[in-house]
């Protein structure tokens, strides 16, 4: 049994672990667990592999199919367009479809990824089409000698995996929050609306894809596989109740994030209305002067001044007079 070192196989198998009771998780091929699945087929006691697959390698899922004891709903949920997260029974197997953010995660919406398992009493299989960060998180605990009594404590420890995960994203999310904050604060605009626009739709797609479905989970405890125990339940409760929590604070940040950018809108407008009132003001006031010099600039006779030698200056008074005048209107307008 040897561990493949760097990507995955001809078949697109990336890992795959061997866990006996309280043993420490040890590296198995392909062929290896076909063959262990065959001795321990019909027969009772501890023990499940854990197998990792590369769904961009062609013919990953059709040896799948093929080879392991996959129910057809697992390749039905690797099809369907719907990917919100889930778990699901299907003929006492338990099939869930978990999103997850990618393992170098930049805050962008397209870096949001499915992962896809089939759970059962004897066999977990995880299929991924990018690298992501929670299932790499779990391979290394594996590697660290972690160990899982039955699939389900390997199920609940990815949970808290991405839960660890998500707590991690929405901090950074809130330092970036603040930041924008201290600068809206300081009236530094440039780029803010567009990095709270980004960060919302990024909060917003996470919660509405890591959202677990209620519904499909209430079904699940409510009428369990057979050889789910009471202790397995409790704890896949307990780590969708702490998901959960993390999905509330998410909400609440994006509460936040759209107090921030009414209030941009509004000091944004309200700085559209001085450049539009400063514009109204010089056009008014350029008014007078215009409608002088346009009158007395035709050349037709009977231009009045025109032989007086104080003409010009009484011009000037005119204009500067109508001109006060209207200032004096437009500001008192603007009190």
């Amino acid at each position: 049994m040897v561990e493949l070192s760097y990507g995955p196989d001809k078949h697109g198998l990336i890992c795959g672990y061997l866990f006996e009771a309280g043993q420490p998780g040890a590296p198995i091929s392909l062929d290896d667990t076909v063959a262990w699945l065959r001795s321990r087929e019909g027969q009772g006691g501890p023990g499940f592999v854990w197998l990792h697959f590369n769904l961009t390698t062609a013919g990953a899922e059709a040896w799948m199919q093929h080879n392991l004891p996959v129910v057809p709903e697992f390749f039905q949920a690797l099809r369907e367009g719907s990917r919100s997260t889930r778990i699901e029974d299907a003929s006492d197997t338990l099939v869930a479809v978990v999103n997850d953010v990618a393992f170098e995660f930049s805050f962008d919406p397209s870096e949001i990824e499915t992962l896809w398992l089939n759970v059962g009493p004897r066999m977990a299989i995880s299929a991924r089409v990018h690298p992501l960060q929670s299932i790499d998180r779990l391979r290394h605990s594996v590697r660290q000698g972690c160990c899982f009594d039955s699939p389900v404590a390997f199920l609940n420890h990815l949970m808290h995996d991405q839960g660890d995960v998500l707590v991690r994203i929405v901090r950074e999310a809130t330092v970036q929050v603040d930041r924008v904050e201290d600068g809206l604060l300081l009236g530094r605009l440039k780029n803010k609306r567009a990095d709270l626009g980004k960060l919302r739709r990024v909060l917003v797609r996470l919660q509405r894809l890591l959202a677990p479905e209620p519904g499909a989970l209430f079904r699940l405890l409510r009428q369990p596989p057979p050889w789910l125990t009471s202790k397995d339940l409790e704890e896949l409760r307990q780590a969708t109740e702490e998901f959960s929590l993390v999905i509330r604070d998410m909400a609440e940040l994006q509460e936040r994030i759209k107090l921030l950018q009414e209030e941009l809108a509004a000091q944004v407008g309200e700085q559209t209305n001085q450049s539009v009132f400063t514009l109204t003001v010089v056009t008014v006031l350029a008014l007078p002067i215009n409608i002088v010099a346009g009158l007395l600039g035709m050349n037709v006779g009977g231009i009045p001044l025109a032989q007086s030698p104080h003409g010009f200056w009484a011009i000037v008074a005119l204009v500067v007079t109508f001109t006060v005048l209207a200032g004096y209107l437009a500001f008192r307008r603007k009190d």
